[in-house]
């Protein structure tokens, strides 16, 4: 395992740049955003060269390109919406391809026409799960195209929220081109921190050799997101059972000041190196 952050963490738009600052502060891989290159993250166009550019610049500073952010609402209400959105997709996927990454991250998103992280109650309707398929479809399409996997991260607003609707969509689609990104913090509430290691131990169990990206957020007793290690996650913990449910690749930290990357390395290093001798 090793680890890893958010491209977007640093406040910079040149590649080259941020990979010298974070391999400099002990990260040894990256979940790059292109809004990190100066375009928009799921872009109109990306000009030829840039993405190769990008692959370029990581292998120069030691950096892993872990993956490239893909996210957009892919239940939207409105279909016109939605098509942008594939077509943005498809550029996205075709870029991680030239830069060299293998993962293309997504988020499944809401029928909330101006939120696609706030829970909507048609979610979980027929008719969402069947927008999420054809969504699916377009995008395993372009991913076979380009020899990139996909990984949707289950979030608390989206139609896959949680680690059961995650095995379901796994199941409904079937694809080896489809994984898990996997985040502690995204599984869990105030409500549910007192049972986090049986909430952890489902998903685990039920996601475990579709685990592709994991990712070290924390949040506190009140929900709020904060620096990995200031929380109340037990990160140790969930490290622990992703690294015996077969994960070994890269731990992504994210949802924190850029002057917190130094001490977050510094914590997901102890982790991993904790882990990997229990």
């Amino acid at each position: 395992m090793i680890p890893g952050i958010f491209a977007r963490t640093y406040a910079s738009a040149d590649p080259e740049a941020i990979f010298a600052r974070l391999s400099g502060q002990g990260y040894r891989a990256v979940q790059f955003n292109l809004a990190c290159a100066g375009l928009a993250p799921m872009p109109a166009g990306v000009p030829q060269g840039l993405a190769a550019g990008i692959g370029s610049a990581a292998r120069r500073a030691g950096v892993t390109l872990a993956a490239l952010s893909g996210t957009y609402n892919m239940i939207h209400p409105d279909l016109v919406r939605r098509k942008a959105g594939r077509e943005a997709l498809g550029r996205v996927v075709r870029a991680a391809h030239e830069m060299g990454a293998p993962l293309v991250t997504l988020c499944t998103g809401s029928r909330d026409p101006d939120d696609m992280w706030r829970a909507h109650p048609q979610n979980g309707s027929p008719d969402a799960w069947r927008d999420l398929l054809v969504e699916m479809d377009h995008a395993l399409l372009a991913a076979h195209e380009h020899g990139i996997m996909l990984a949707i991260e289950p979030e608390p607003g989206n139609v896959i929220a949680d680690a059961v609707i995650a095995r379901r969509i796994l199941d409904d689609v079937g694809s080896d081109r489809l994984g898990i990104v996997l985040d502690a913090a995204n599984l869990l509430s105030p409500p549910t921190l007192a049972r986090q290691h049986e909430v952890i131990a489902q998903a685990t169990d039920l996601l475990g050799p579709d685990i592709v990206l994991a990712h070290a957020k924390d949040i506190d007793a009140g929900g709020r997101v904060v620096a990995a290690g200031r929380g109340a996650v037990d990160l140790p913990a969930f490290v622990a059972a992703i690294r015996a449910a077969g994960f070994d690749g890269a731990l992504i930290a994210h949802g924190f000041a850029e002057n917190d990357a130094p001490a977050v390395a510094h914590h997901l290093r102890h982790l991993i190196g904790q882990t990997s001798h229990a």
